[in-house]
């Protein structure tokens, strides 16, 4: 491939938020950990094997010592009476117990602590577990998740159910409340709370859980129900002198404001302790509701008469000489703008290569910074991705022919093929693929409404320097299945497009006059259960002025 072919090549995004953590951004290098605690699982037996065995052969001696001891001490004169035993209790003072203590020092445990410290080396850090904790978090938000389904393991197609402990509970509602998220530590509080009466054991106490729900109330505005809570944490923890002091200043508060303070009776009281508070951030934007409602199934504008404008068909592009003899199946997604998918577009094996290569080149992805142009990663993009050139891989150079084939595009100046794998609720949110350029006049005819909505903003040119122009078109191969979760979605046109393994989906980002379509803003929903695996191929305009012609008009 040529040499502008740089790793800057990546999807267009919006401001930024700077996160450190790895392992959580990627299912694929995450089974690595599985075998690394499989590992320290190994060592542990082995060392509580030895340390058994080192306590077997103590005991054995103990015993005998034991039983010797009472012999000689019964008539200690006539025992070393006899010259053998005058003997022996010498050489048991001087060697033997000598040789015991040398056992009872001896360190079963090196062998396991030394491996433990290598091993630390690939353990994930602070921040992996703060970002997995706030993807479930995610997970939770988007698809309407109840704490208590979360913490018993009932997911839509989850094969391994696990439940979360009141320890397991209790964090998640912490990193919610470290990281200001009060409407998540009151969920997860309430969850504390409810495992802890349902008769869990725990360290984790009431008052503890308590303490952090009641504040997180009063944080969200509901100042009745911060008394009502405060007081229940006093009567669990009468010592608690911040509870105290807190009350004194809810009930401030609540007189400045010219509220009653009466106390609830107890049966409604009980019902509010159990109410999940259901409040939203404040910069929860309505594009937001659009794109997880459509992640859920919800919204997706699939009507009849457009059900009926949609086909399958057999595809040669023209009779490709490489497709004469096998079309590619194609099957129309959306009508306008025109989405479809190709079946049987990968095999099994071009696949699990594919992964095989990408796997050890996995690199946290990352997007552009609209306002800096710099590549940054970002809290709603949560992947690893890798880059692979045709000119070093055949099977990465087999699978860009065949793009090419049935596109009918030229390939020399697309980029290289971009293999992400997504992590522990893997998403990225809305975005375009294309750069949107300084005074895009196709802007001013879809009309301001359109440009807030999309909270559109003019970017440095991503390609200028490579020279290829802008992103005409998207290949996206689906290299895996997803159980539940991870559908593309179009939020202006409420499309939804679920990952099908080895088929790949193909729409274009421009008009033919160069003008971007703006309808084509998308978004990858979080992947609630499962690895999802897919690459991507950009072409680019260069190369395409014969092949896909400019139209009569800005939007043909």
């Amino acid at each position: 491939m040529k040499h502008w072919a740089l790793f800057l090549l990546l999807a267009i995004g919006c401001n930024v938020w700077q996160i450190e953590a790895e392992f959580f951004t990627s299912i694929g290098q995450m089974t690595d950990l599985i075998y690394v605690e499989k590992d320290l699982v190994k060592s542990l037996k082995e060392y509580i094997k030895a340390e058994e065995s080192k306590l077997t052969e103590i005991k054995s001696w103990a015993e005998k010592m034991d039983q010797l001891t009472h012999t000689s001490t019964s008539d200690p004169e006539g025992y070393l009476g006899h010259p053998v035993n005058a003997y022996k209790l010498m050489k048991r003072l001087n060697t033997d117990w000598l040789k015991l203590e040398s056992l009872v020092l001896q360190q079963t445990s090196d062998a396991f602590i030394a491996n433990l410290s290598i091993q630390r080396e690939n353990f994930p850090t602070d921040e992996d577990e703060s970002g997995a904790a706030k993807a479930l978090l995610r997970l939770q938000d988007t698809y309407r998740l109840d704490s208590e389904s979360i913490s018993k393991g009932k997911l839509p197609g989850a094969q391994h159910v696990v439940s979360l402990t009141v320890e397991d509970c209790f964090e998640l509602g912490k990193i919610a409340y470290n990281d200001g998220d009060y409407y998540h530590t009151v969920l997860w509080m309430q969850q504390t709370l409810r495992q802890l009466g349902e008769g869990e054991s725990s360290v984790v106490t009431q008052a503890e859980a308590l303490d952090y729900l009641s504040y997180s109330v009063y944080q969200m505005g509901d100042m009745q129900r911060a008394i009502e809570l405060t007081k229940r944490l006093i009567a669990v923890d009468p010592t608690h002198l911040r509870a105290k002091s807190n009350l004194h200043y809810f009930k401030k508060l609540l007189h400045e404001e010219g509220q009653s303070d009466q106390r609830m009776d107890e049966e409604f009281y009980q019902s509010q302790s159990k109410k999940e508070v259901d409040m939203r951030p404040d910069n929860y934007i309505s594009e937001r509701d659009s794109y997880e409602a459509l992640c859920r199934g919800e919204g997706i504008k699939m009507t009849t008469r457009r059900q009926s404008r949609l086909f399958c068909r057999y595809h040669n592009n023209n009779n490709h000489p490489r497709l004469i003899i096998a079309p590619i199946k194609e099957e129309d997604e959306w009508d306008s703008p025109h989405i479809v998918r190709y079946h049987e577009m990968l095999s099994d094996a071009e696949m699990e290569k594919i992964k095989e290569i990408a796997k050890p080149m996995l690199a946290r992805a990352t997007v552009r910074n609209s306002v800096t142009g710099i590549l940054e990663t970002a809290n709603y993009r949560i992947s690893k991705s890798a880059w692979l050139a045709d000119d070093e891989y055949p099977v990465v150079n087999r699978v860009n022919k065949r793009i090419g084939d049935i596109t009918g595009l030229e390939m020399e100046t697309a980029e290289l093929l971009q293999v992400a794998n997504y992590g522990v609720g893997g998403q990225y949110e809305p975005h375009f693929d294309f750069s949107r350029r300084p005074f895009d006049s196709n802007l001013a005819t879809l009309g301001n409404r359109l440009a807030t909505f999309l909270n559109y903003k003019e970017e440095p040119d991503a390609f200028r320097e490579l020279g290829t122009g802008n992103r005409l078109a998207t290949v996206l191969n689906y290299m895996s299945d997803v159980p539940a979760g991870g559908a593309t979605v179009f939020p202006d046109f409420g499309a939804a497009i679920y990952p099908k393994k080895g088929t790949s989906v193909f729409w274009y980002n421009l008009f033919k006059s160069g003008e971007g379509d703006y309808r084509t803003r998308h978004a990858a929903c979080p992947v609630l259960v499962g690895s999802k695996w897919v690459s991507n191929k950009w072409i680019h305009e260069r190369g395409q002025e014969f092949k896909r012609p400019c139209g009569l008009t800005e939007v043909d």
